[in-house]
């Protein structure tokens, strides 16, 4: 629940204070923002079926975050970060709406 509360809190605070983000984290940032979702998620799924673990949470947070901005930094190291970075939204994306889909079915199955 503190988790919760301090993501409300987090972006509430964003809303009213709207930081300037740095140039150089501007391509970034999006791919990050999509891996911290994939974790959210992963967390409330995880929390539904009861196997819910904050060091796990944390770690997955941190580590899908950090991924997924080498990634996007590699493949512009490369020459192809966007088609790096579209690849990784697309298998972030299908992790989230299978995290979804399962937080729904725990939902309506009661």
């Amino acid at each position: 629940m503190t988790a919760v509360i301090g993501l409300i809190l987090g972006v509430v605070v964003g809303i009213f204070i709207k930081p300037d983000i740095p140039i150089w984290l501007q391509p970034y940032l999006p791919i990050m923002v999509v891996a911290a979702l994939d974790a959210l998620l992963g967390a409330a799924r995880s929390y539904f079926e009861r196997t819910f673990n904050d060091r796990v949470f944390v770690i997955s947070f941190l580590s899908n975050v950090i991924t997924a901005a080498l990634l996007v930094l590699l493949g512009d190291q490369l020459g192809v970060g966007s088609q790096l970075t579209t690849a990784v939204i697309v298998v972030l994306g299908i992790r989230i709406f299978s995290n979804v889909s399962a937080i729904r079915r725990f939902i309506f199955r009661g």
